[in-house]
């Protein structure tokens, strides 16, 4: 009779374990980054103010946009789009300020930005401006006003 070396069990094991882990790895990863990124267009509006356009389809966030109020964006400034997918040191330069926080841990996360003075924090849950919690509504503007000029800085909502 014949005995099962032990070197069959542990290429078996290891094996096993290969595949286990490549299952895992795939599907945590998948959920992980299925809902996909914040993205924000930092560009003006028709006034010259300067303004960000935030999306996430996939939570039926579309058009929401941020004016800063008497706040131009200056010459040879152009539109750009940023994808917040990938974790960075923080803070970094950002068109129109800098990211001070960015977590990607699930996707879309948590992405905090501090732009004209103002804190802008990117939730699924909700929008935070200056610390005052805004619904998500898709296609309305909010305009925040210089903070030198009307303390604590206000935020009017748009339809």
């Amino acid at each position: 009779m014949k005995s099962d070396g032990p070197l069959k069990h542990f290429v078996l094991a290891f094996l096993l374990a290969v595949i286990c882990y490549a299952f895992f790895y795939h599907n945590i990863e998948h959920r992980r980054t299925r809902k996909g990124p914040w993205s924000v267009t930092f560009t003006n509006d028709a006034n010259g103010n300067a303004s960000i356009v935030i999306n996430q389809p996939r939570l039926a966030i579309t058009n929401v946009q941020v004016t800063f109020n008497d706040q131009p964006t200056g010459p040879g400034f152009s539109a750009a789009t940023l994808l917040f997918s990938q974790p960075r040191p923080v803070p970094y330069p950002v068109p129109l300020g800098k990211c001070v926080f960015i977590d990607t841990t699930f996707l879309p996360g948590t992405v905090t930005l501090e732009l004209f003075n103002h804190e802008i924090e990117l939730l699924p849950r909700v929008l935070v401006v200056d610390h005052q919690e805004h619904p998500w509504l898709s296609d309305t503007t909010i305009t925040l006003h210089s903070v030198s000029t009307n303390p604590p800085a206000a935020a009017t909502h748009h339809p």
